[in-house]
């Protein structure tokens, strides 16, 4: 019985000793009493890489080149200082990671320097591109990326390059129409390229006072039945009032 208290006593003493110790993890001096979530001392806060958007304009005034490594990549090799793509903000050394499609309809992944070069080529009007710089080149595995939609030009700030070139506006999405070719030079097939609306969807715009000055690209037989509609309700309420 004596023997049980000792040993009872012994480790209750152990036990108290133990609780005011304290030990050291990476630098840090923490009480063992709160060091019972070991998988807490382990947690890795991983912080996503700070991608920068640029629409650049023909004739970029940039070269790019293979970036290395498995994971893929294209990086910006030279920027010309008075270059649209230094105008937009590009610099030399920024990696690439997306760039505008064929169509301009959506952004594709910068895995292979030959491809983004012939794409961005293709592209009827400006290009967007999606670039990482700095600390984060290299940590994105640009081959496993999908897809990604474009960045929507509704509402969005024109340059004076696309101020000179808008004339047609989208009525059903807001896209101004600003690329190189004349709008009405397009081929009756034409679409939105933001919303996928017909050529008849896009009326006259005024890029100085963002107006639309033309008709609101409703077909004939639609605007002759609502003026019609307008004038018999109109003499409606006339022989209503005599």
């Amino acid at each position: 019985m004596q023997a049980t208290q000792m040993n009872s006593g012994a480790l209750a003493a152990r036990t108290a000793t133990l609780a005011s110790k304290s030990s050291s993890f990476g630098g840090r001096v923490l009480p063992v009493a709160r060091s019972n979530k070991a998988t807490s001392a382990f947690s890795l806060k991983i912080k996503a890489a700070q991608e920068f958007e640029f629409e650049v304009e023909k004739p970029f005034g940039l070269s790019l080149g293979k970036k290395g490594g498995p994971e893929g990549g294209v990086m910006v090799k030279f920027v010309n200082p008075g270059g649209n793509a230094a105008a937009a903000g590009m610099k030399a050394g920024d990696q690439i990671i997306y760039h505008s499609s064929f169509f301009g309809d959506e952004l594709w992944p910068a895995d292979n320097v030959g491809f983004t070069n012939t794409a961005i080529q293709a592209c009827p009007g400006a290009v967007d591109f999606v670039t990482i710089r700095g600390k984060d080149i290299g940590s994105v595995n640009v081959k496993r990326l999908p897809k990604r939609e474009a960045p929507k030009k509704f509402g969005k700030k024109l340059t004076a390059i696309q101020k000179e070139r808008a004339t047609h506006i989208c009525i059903d999405c807001g896209f101004i129409y600003y690329l190189p070719v004349p709008f009405e030079e397009q081929a009756p097939t034409y679409i939105c390229p933001q919303c996928n609306a017909p050529k008849s969807r896009f009326s006259k715009y005024d890029p100085i006072t963002g107006k639309i000055t033309g008709n609101t690209g409703l077909p004939a037989i639609v605007s002759i039945s609502l003026g019609l509609g307008l004038l018999v309700a109109g003499a409606f309420v006339y022989i209503g009032l005599n």
